[in-house]
């Protein structure tokens, strides 16, 4: 909307001398910058009042795991309400509409992964958490293989668009997903070097493994009061700045990376979902008042990791990811070893952070450390940036 208002005013400001005052709406970096403010100050202001609105639902209920002991270091979350995920997905949505420039595909359809992912994921917290439907005997939440199911298709519908959008560019757009110190440019000539092409198939492929991986993996990481909002905070700064580098070619090959035309508005919604997420964390972190569910978590996940699909960052987001990627991991492992060995078990609990909770460490300790792993994660994926 910014720039739709931008651009009609430009020619009248110009010849009336005050074009300065609305020309550093051009620029996306400000306006990426912008979104996260906006966001930010969005989930604030109206957090408490969604929270009471929860609270009245009574969308809320304790943690349930196959751990005794898990289960009595969590009880004191019991009237906690969730779903407030809606602050986040509606803050960046906002946020988004009102910075972005909404003539770019990439965000429109990012816009609809979005929506499409909170949508499902309110439905999940509304059919497992709303007590008036539990005292009717309807069954608790999605089923796995729905929610599955809605996750692949959205991730196969974008990958197709996203494939077919990039036919003008695509000896980059559809290139294999670039590894951390791989050269997109020759270093002495700065001409565009020839890449690794996917097909069709492949790339959608990779975007249904990557979008509902990443969606499921935050889900997951979903367990501790700040854990996922602070982690996707951080996690959606770093992917805001490789945004500004991929989407601008004179950035792209000063530092050697693949040049993805009209990428750089995606920074926008990256940085929305970090605002959002650092708003929400205000209200979430220990003791929370609220807590994200599927709403928030399927979302920022799958946002993220559509984000990292377009620009061909993938490798470099598991990296930024990496707590998330760890958690997801350990999960399978667990599961995995479990079956095998009839019974036993690798960790003490899954997700890991449970694991490191029960061995002693403290709720906070654990998240803040979980934190400060994933801020050098970040730091080190943009290093390998400058490294090539």
């Amino acid at each position: 909307m910014i720039t739709f208002i931008h651009d009609l005013l430009a020619d009248m400001a110009a010849d009336g001398g005050w074009y300065g005052y609305i020309s550093i709406f051009q620029w996306v970096s400000f306006r990426a910058i912008a979104a996260v403010v906006c966001s930010f100050v969005l989930v604030i202001v109206l957090g408490k009042r969604i929270i009471d609105w929860l609270v009245r639902q009574k969308i809320g209920d304790a943690p349930e795991f196959y751990h005794s002991d898990l289960n009595q270091l969590m009880a004191r979350k019991a009237a906690t309400p969730t779903m407030g995920g809606i602050m986040i997905s509606g803050a960046a949505l906002v946020s988004t509409l009102l910075l972005a420039d909404l003539a770019n595909f990439y965000v429109l359809l990012g816009l609809i992964v979005l929506v499409w992912l909170s949508v499902l994921g309110g439905v999940d917290d509304w059919l497992k958490l709303t007590s008036a439907r539990r005292a009717q005997g309807r069954r608790e939440g999605l089923y796995a293989w729905e929610k599955m199911l809605f996750q692949l298709g959205i991730a196969f519908l974008a990958g197709v668009f996203i494939y077919r959008h990039g036919m003008d560019n695509a000896a980059m757009a559809h290139s294999f997903p670039t590894l951390p110190l791989m050269k997109a440019f020759d270093p002495a000539t700065r001409e565009p070097l020839e890449l690794w092409l996917l097909p069709a198939w492949a790339f959608t492929f990779i975007a249904m493994i990557v979008i509902s991986g990443m969606s499921n993996a935050v889900n997951l990481t979903d367990g501790m009061d700040g854990l996922a909002s602070g982690l996707a905070s951080i996690s959606a700064f770093g992917l805001m700045v490789l945004c500004l580098i991929v989407g601008n070619d004179v950035f792209a090959k000063m530092l050697l990376m693949p040049w993805v035309p009209y990428t750089d508005e995606l920074s926008v919604l990256a940085g929305a979902l970090a605002g959002a997420s650092l708003g929400f964390l205000w209200y979430n972190c220990s003791p929370a008042q609220v807590f994200m569910g599927d709403t928030g978590s399927l979302a920022l996940g799958g946002v993220m990791a559509y984000i990292a699909v377009v620009i061909r960052q993938e490798f470099l987001f598991m990296l930024i990811g990496g707590v998330f990627v760890w958690e997801a991991f350990s999960v399978m492992l667990q599961v995995g070893y479990f079956k095998a060995t009839k019974g036993k078990r690798i960790f003490r609990v899954a997700p890991i952070h449970h694991h490191y909770h029960l061995g002693g460490w403290t709720e906070q300790q654990v998240v803040v450390r979980f934190w400060v792993i994933t801020a050098v994660l970040v730091a080190i994926a943009l290093a390998t940036i400058k490294l090539r």
